[in-house]
């Protein structure tokens, strides 16, 4: 087990298998600024499955156990079956998940099942047909979303879990609806602060509704009572509903900081390493691989970028509010996805 310089173990990697998308939600991918016109990385530049494999195996030794693959929509991505049936054969490899918009899901739930992909998650920010189709950029309604969602769990992709990401103004009101909708129904809402992810979001402090708030609002029709985590380093905090049907969570890296349990690394597109969702610069991967280095060389970068690793972008935040300069360059969100 590697630890870096506060003593964080390594365990999750987080895999982005594209940078495209479908959705142009504008907390990530705006659609003024990711036009028709935008020029995504060529195919070149882009791991290759057998690339992706052999780098998760390395991590997988190096501590991890859960492979995340993610985006971009990941769904874009001409036979990802064939991915995930690779990193299913990676002994140790115990949990492979994947986090998507749903759109295209229902063709291809079964399909990534039988592969081997353990669990799914959903972005779904409301369930008003307007709300969301503001929020994705695109104008597409929830049906497809809620469609490929009903396949998951019927191809035994579960618990599904629906992240919501909340913004003041726009999908707040919303927010009780969609815990609602799915309470017992087995699948686990997570509602996420906005964050200041990338640099092209526009983020401002009084556009996040907090953690409390969201709680507050929920707990004000349908009662909960918190819930103990499942493991240590769980981004979300439980909360389950006091009649027993199910549970939600809020994922707060505005106003509660998770830094301190951090276990999570980044594997870009065209890979690279990345330490944190705010990092500015990644440790390039492709280069050495592509240049002949033995999987020992390859382990060697790995264990020595983790072993200097001292990011904590979101207590910092926190702790500066008052003062913040947002100016600082981030790596885009669809480059390493959530």
């Amino acid at each position: 087990m590697i630890t870096d310089l506060f003593g964080r173990p390594l365990r999750d990697l987080r895999i982005s298998v594209t940078d495209r998308c479908n959705f142009r939600c504008p907390y990530c991918m705006p659609a003024e600024i990711f036009g028709e016109a935008y020029e995504f990385l060529p195919k070149d530049e882009i791991l290759t499955f057998e690339e992706i494999a052999r780098l998760a195996g390395l991590f997988v030794t190096a501590g991890v156990n859960k492979l995340r693959i993610t985006g971009g929509e990941p769904l874009l991505r001409v036979d990802l079956p064939k991915l995930i049936s690779q990193l299913s054969e990676i002994p140790g490899a115990d949990d492979i998940t994947l986090t998507t918009n749903g759109y295209l899901l229902a063709q291809q739930a079964s399909q990534l099942a039988e592969a081997g992909l353990h669990r799914i998650t959903v972005s779904l920010d409301s369930l008003d047909d307007a709300v969301f189709k503001q929020m994705n950029g695109r104008g597409f309604g929830t049906r497809r979303v809620l469609d490929g969602i009903n396949r998951a769990a019927a191809a035994g992709l579960s618990p599904v879990k629906i992240n919501a990401v909340v913004q003041k103004g726009v999908n707040d009101h919303t927010i009780v609806d969609l815990a609602r909708h799915f309470k017992g129904s087995g699948h686990i809402v997570r509602f996420i602060e906005y964050m200041d992810v990338g640099n092209r979001n526009g983020w401002k402090l009084d556009q996040v509704v907090s953690a409390a708030e969201i709680v507050g609002m929920i707990d004000a029709e349908l009662p909960m009572e918190p819930a103990e985590p499942n493991y240590v380093g769980e981004v979300a905090n439980r909360w389950r509903y006091r009649d027993g049907e199910g549970e939600i969570g809020v994922i707060a890296s505005v106003t509660q900081p998770f830094c301190a349990n951090c276990t999570r690394a980044r594997l870009s597109t065209d890979g690279k390493i990345y330490t944190c969702l705010f990092a500015t610069d990644g440790v390039d991967l492709r280069g050495p691989m592509r240049d002949g280095a033995d999987d020992e060389e390859l382990a060697g970068i790995i264990a020595g970028m983790w072993k200097v690793r001292r990011d904590r972008y979101s207590e910092e935040r926190t702790a500066n509010t008052a003062t913040r300069d947002n100016a600082r360059p981030k790596v885009e969100m669809y480059h390493i996805g959530g």
